[in-house]
């Protein structure tokens, strides 16, 4: 077994994790948005259809390696019921090469000062034309779909469609059956085996991005125990008093210790929108961040909560507790930025925090994209796997700068620091993070010179 190696918790400590300064958001070096200037010219040929035979029900392929590892017989309770709710599944679809090229070339030149598209973003819509399977290549797609009975949506940048159905529907289109797992004590649906497609979708279609409800885990680590803070009458800061050492961190503190620019009105963010991933809404309505923002540090920019469908609610414990950390940190480092948390509510086939992503990237919603969660890439399906990167590069084409935690444990992601003290699992990173088309951001320790130097017991 390996030690996890793991930083107190951020609100408390000088040690900052990753899911923090993910949450911090580099948007305070942006002076102005990068979205809103002209968009990139054509610069792809004519997508050609990849779909060019009739769908043969007869003549499957199998999606090898989209079986979930944790969807094991020693877990297995059973099948699961034909009507049970397969909502906002996505279907991860293909580029052709010569895409794929093209695409990789506009990349490089939108960051390339001597270019004419250089910070010249894609609208969704023209990222879909340029990049996208075609429009006959989609009435396909979307035609087999309907012919077993799922509901689909509309898809603008064309990297994942949208639909939904019913554990049956799932058998019969996809050939696989959804069964009811227990693990660790918590109740999961999965997939069985491998899907299989018709081979004529092969060339457009990578597979469905899960079909499994195996979650993300929030990056936050929670102090085991209460810690004591209160707020004085008249006074613009709280007074933190914890009994272990550690120390409170407010805005002023990471602004000082960084040297950032923010606080001094240099570089605030302003004009800037940073989207937050999320998949829990606030507790009572967002008191928190008032509380934070306005309250306690009489700071920090403004914040929005957007759902994306039904409402999951508060979902508590890490789950609340990260939203929270993850809107209301990003507007102490920026604070003439406005934070959009964006909450989709996890389905039976589909975690939350890909249903956020999709929405940020899909409406365009924001400059800076800050995500802290983690799935190991040893519990990765091959299309989850493919399907990740798909999505951060269309965000980079859009100019959204996307940061992603990386965790507080090094390779050894698949394992949980809130619940282990060893680990068990194989190496591996967190497989959102390790993308060529976003900013991976690790823990960090402040330099404070020693802490009888910064902290003080008066203040």
């Amino acid at each position: 077994m390996r030690a996890i190696p793991v930083s107190c918790p951020s609100y408390l400590s000088p040690a900052v994790h990753s899911t923090l300064i993910a949450a911090i958001v580099f948007a305070v070096t942006l002076g102005v948005p990068l979205q809103g200037q002209e968009a990139a010219q054509t610069t792809a040929a004519t997508p050609r259809p990849l779909i060019t035979q009739t769908i043969d029900e007869s003549r499957l392929t199998t999606l090898k390696g989209n079986t979930h590892p944790l969807a094991r017989a020693e877990f297995d309770l059973g099948t699961a019921p034909a009507r049970l709710p397969m909502e906002r599944m996505l279907l991860v679809l293909k580029r052709s090469a010569d895409q794929e090229t093209a695409l990789r070339k506009l990349l490089d030149d939108q960051q390339d000062k001597a270019s004419p598209n250089y910070h010249k973003w894609l609208t969704p819509e023209q990222y879909g034309m340029q990049f996208g399977p075609t429009d006959r290549d989609l009435q396909t797609i979307t035609s087999w779909l309907q012919s077993h009975g799922f509901q689909v949506g509309s898809t603008k940048g064309r990297t994942v469609l949208e639909f939904s159905g019913t554990a049956g529907q799932v058998q019969e289109a996809f050939h696989t059956t959804i069964h009811k797992y227990i693990v660790r004590g918590k109740q999961h649906w999965a997939n069985a085996g491998d899907p299989m497609i018709p081979a004529a979708l092969t060339p457009a279609v990578t597979g469905v991005l899960t079909l499994h409800n195996f979650l993300k885990k929030p990056q936050i680590q929670l102090s085991k125990e209460p810690v004591a803070a209160k707020l004085i009458p008249g006074k613009k800061r709280p007074e933190l008093t914890f009994g272990d050492g550690t120390h409170g961190l407010g805005p002023n503190d990471f602004a000082t210790i960084y040297n950032s620019p923010a606080f001094n009105g240099n570089i605030t963010g302003l004009g800037v929108t940073i989207g937050i991933v999320g998949r829990s809404n606030l507790f009572n309505g967002g008191q928190d961040l008032d509380n934070f923002a306005f309250n306690a540090f009489g700071c920090c920019g403004r914040f929005n909560i957007i759902l994306n469908g039904p409402d999951p609610g508060d979902l508590g414990g890490g789950e609340e507790a990260e939203a929270t950390l993850d809107t209301t940190w990003s507007g102490a480092a920026a604070p003439g930025a406005v934070a959009d948390l964006v909450v989709s509510a996890s389905t039976n086939t589909t975690d939350g925090t890909d249903l956020s992503e999709v929405y940020i990237i899909e409406n365009n919603l924001a400059d800076v994209m800050s995500e802290s969660f983690s799935s190991c890439e040893a519990g990765t399906t091959s299309t989850e796997a493919a399907g990740v990167p798909l999505l951060a590069e269309q965000a980079a084409a859009q100019g959204i700068t996307y940061f992603v935690a990386t965790g507080d444990s090094g390779a050894e992601g698949c394992d949980d620091p809130n619940s282990e003290i060893a680990a068990t699992g194989p190496l591996s990173v967190n497989v959102l993070a390790s993308t060529p088309f976003n900013v991976a951001v690790g823990g960090t320790v402040f330099n404070e010179n020693g802490q009888t130097v910064y902290w003080s017991t008066t203040n």
